[in-house]
């Protein structure tokens, strides 16, 4: 190339240099315009991912991901982008697409400023492009929660193994869904994200959503109110991993269920991965389509159990750390001891005690604990736990507390084993399932059964005198 050549070269790149600041401030009005019309959802999916270019001459120029974004707003948005342009350009306004199609041969990467491009299509001010942009996606997901600080315990150990397999092979493992359930509080939140934030990290797939059913259920209203329906549906069909939390909010919402269950037949055919969370197991959710429920177990259902009490000492201890903090270990095992069926509880409580000793000077002690456990666990009276009643009526009966979870089917232990549930019941705000799994995974047939006995035998007044001696035990213990 000879000079004059390159002179003229550089002369057209000057001349037709984009202006792309102008570019933005022209579609920054558009978007003004387009979000008083349409939903959140709508926008991010088709319209956030618009790149401005260029513009000059009442010409916009704009970059979109692919062909099927440029028919799509052809069908769903004509009227409304030509409003937007009208307004923020007049009536001369037009509208430039270049189609970033990267699977395309034709399209390079760009070079000073200049873009080979696969398709370009000029119209006038009432025709228009969207689609879907990973790289701006918003996941949810709250950062903290992270396989490195969940907690293992028996009582989890399962359920987090299988978290860790759908973790380090999204939609590759026979997992999917992948379906968590357990009581309030045990940590089915923080697993669940943990799964996507290792899948962010580690695999990048980029296209990871975390969202509760309510949340899903109230969008999904929106978009019929808003007649965008198709748009709500199309979004959730484009993530790679989608999490879904408290599933058990869809009973009953028949219009809801039956979108969400066409959306998981869609993720789950093309080998995405679907993780789901309830308070019940699937075939406990009533009020949800046979047929919802159904795809529910075609993957993997896995429960988690109230902590015991290593756990419970091990979880305060790792917040304990967090936090720079040491406690004595005293007090750690007397929260431990008083808080057994709920992990946020178990939290609340250290981080009021600390709480207390920063904002009011108090010195941390075990005295402070019992009166911060007592005000927290309201639910329980005198914060008694099943571990105390099993030492109590072990004690009482002059027997090894193992007894209590053994198989034996011996007179003695078996009515040592009858009152403990019958107190465990009374005193505590565990269920039966919980109950039984204290007295070595009985069920919760058994510990009924136990707890009518006693009932029973209340009626002869020398039980009567063995049941209140071992209670006021039970009090002064706690």
């Amino acid at each position: 190339m000879n000079k004059i050549q390159t002179q003229i070269q550089n002369s057209l790149k000057e001349i037709i240099k984009p202006n792309t600041a102008e570019a933005q401030n022209v579609w920054k009005a558009c978007v003004q315009i387009i979000k008083d019309h349409i939903g959140g959802l709508s926008f991010k999916t088709w319209f956030e991912p618009i790149i401005p270019i260029d513009f000059n001459n009442d010409t916009l120029t704009v970059k979109i991901p692919n062909d099927f974004s440029w028919e799509y707003i052809e069908v769903h948005y004509n009227t409304l982008l030509k409003k937007a342009l009208l307004h923020s350009i007049g009536e001369k306004a037009k509208l430039v697409y270049i189609i970033d199609d990267k699977k395309s041969e034709d399209v390079t990467e760009p070079q000073n400023n200049f873009v080979k491009i696969k398709n370009v299509r000029s119209s006038s001010s009432h025709e228009r492009s969207i689609e879907v942009d990973s790289s701006n996606f918003e996941t949810h997901l709250n950062e903290k929660f992270a396989f490195d600080n969940f907690i293992k315990g028996e009582g989890n150990q399962l359920a987090r193994a299988a978290a860790y397999a759908v973790a380090n092979s999204p939609g590759g493992t026979s997992f999917n869904p992948l379906f968590i359930y357990g009581g309030v509080g045990l940590g089915k939140t923080h697993l669940i994200q943990a799964i996507g934030n290792s899948v962010l990290k580690n695999i990048k797939v980029k296209r990871v959503l975390y969202t509760t059913a309510e949340k899903f259920t109230m969008e999904y209203v929106d978009s019929i109110r808003k007649n965008s329906v198709n748009d709500f549906s199309s979004f959730y069909r484009t993530v790679d991993v989608l999490i879904i939390d408290d599933i058990q909010f869809f009973a009953g919402k028949e219009s809801t269920t039956d979108t969400f269950f066409h959306i998981f037949n869609s993720l789950h055919q093309l080998g995405k991965q679907i993780i789901l969370s309830s308070d019940k197991p699937p075939k406990s959710l009533s009020g949800l389509d046979e047929r919802l429920i159904s795809r529910f177990h075609w993957g993997l259902s896995v429960d988690i159990q109230p902590p015991d009490l290593e756990t419970r000492i091990a979880i305060l201890m790792k917040k304990c750390e967090t936090f720079g903090l040491e406690i004595n270990t005293e007090i750690i095992e007397y929260i431990s001891s008083n808080i057994t069926n709920n992990i946020r509880e178990l939290e609340g409580c250290l981080v009021k005690i600390l709480a207390l000793a920063s904002l009011e000077g108090k010195e941390i002690t075990l005295e402070l604990a019992k009166e911060v456990v007592k005000s927290i666990a309201t639910d329980r009276k005198f914060s008694i736990t099943i571990e105390q009643i099993q030492k109590t009526v072990s004690q009482y009966f002059e027997i090894p507390e193992d007894m209590l979870r053994s198989k034996t089917k011996k007179q003695e232990f078996v009515r040592a084993r009858q009152i403990s549930m019958y107190f465990c019941k009374k005193f505590t705000n565990a269920s039966l399932k919980t109950i039984g799994l204290h007295f070595g995974g009985r069920d919760h047939s058994t510990v009924i059964h136990s707890i009518q006995s006693v009932e029973e035998m209340l009626n002869e007044e020398k039980f009567v005198s063995i049941i209140n001696s071992i209670q006021r035990k039970i009090e002064i213990n706690s």
